[in-house]
């Protein structure tokens, strides 16, 4: 008899709402979003533009409290930040004055409990999977965009979450870097073996990437639809141009232009 795959993540009715300075009023972003992340899977989430994507996923890090509901990380609810979870982020947060190496092996310095010799050797461990062998030297100044993205990755991965968080980290990618760097997510998941939450507003990243595609409702937030992506495991850029994924890719934008409609926004984002 064959085991079920363990959940990784489980979003169980969250809420969260906040008092908005500007119009005196509370704001409810999130209403009762229900969805599970199973072990190895990597999971995206789409919507219209403000719906509270980013929100919820903060939320997931613990850096903001949720007002209802309960979201936990391998049965164990979230309450603050934890090792259990890594975050990247759109635009890189890197020190200027660490070298790749020193970036990556950041992570670990403040967990203290390595030695400086271990420390070395994980952060170069993660510096290689990442595909930058030969740059631990250099300093992020001396890299691209999509290197620097890397690095970000290298040093979330480095702490050995349970979790990988990625808030369009693409995005501020030119298109062909963007490509690029979505095969190499695809490879370092998989080598590392990891679990991933991915945000974009892209909706072929999401189907590309992605076991299922979680689309958000205009804001307040809840799950509309989750799309299964029965595409084949091995991605190649040809897949892109296929009838199903072409098919899948109209289903997802009418479901956004359904609730930016809502929203009463002129166009997905």
């Amino acid at each position: 008899m064959l085991q079920a795959t363990p959940v990784k993540l489980k979003a169980d009715s969250v809420k969260l709402n906040y008092y908005n300075d500007r119009t005196k009023r509370d704001l409810s972003v999130l209403d009762g979003v229900d969805f599970s992340v199973n072990e190895g899977e990597l999971v995206s989430i789409v919507g219209p533009s403000g719906c509270g994507k980013s929100t919820f996923l903060a939320a997931v890090d613990g850096l903001v409290s949720i007002n209802g509901g309960r979201i936990l990380i391998d049965e164990r609810e979230v309450r603050k930040p934890g090792p259990d979870r890594g975050l990247v982020f759109q635009q890189d947060s890197l020190f200027p004055w660490r070298t790749v190496l020193r970036n990556v092996a950041y992570g670990l310095e403040i967990q203290k409990a390595f030695s400086r010799e271990e420390i070395a050797a994980r952060a170069r461990k993660f510096v290689e999977l990442v595909g930058l062998a030969g740059f631990e030297d250099n300093f992020p100044n001396e890299l691209s965009g999509g290197m620097r993205q890397r690095v970000n990755i290298a040093r979330a991965l480095a702490v050995d979450p349970e979790l990988l968080l990625l808030d369009e980290p693409f995005a501020a990618l030119d298109a062909q870097t963007r490509e690029f760097m979505q095969f190499e997510l695809l490879r370092i998941l998989d080598r590392a073996q990891k679990t991933g939450l991915f945000i974009t507003h892209q909706i072929d990243e999401a189907i590309f990437l992605s076991n299922r595609v979680i689309v958000f409702s205009a804001r307040p937030a809840k799950v509309k639809e989750i799309v299964e992506i029965d595409l084949p495991k091995e991605r190649t850029l040809d897949l892109k141009h296929t009838p199903r994924f072409m098919e899948i890719f109209r289903h997802i934008w009418r479901l956004i232009e359904e609730e930016s409609a809502r929203m009463g926004l002129l166009r997905v984002n």
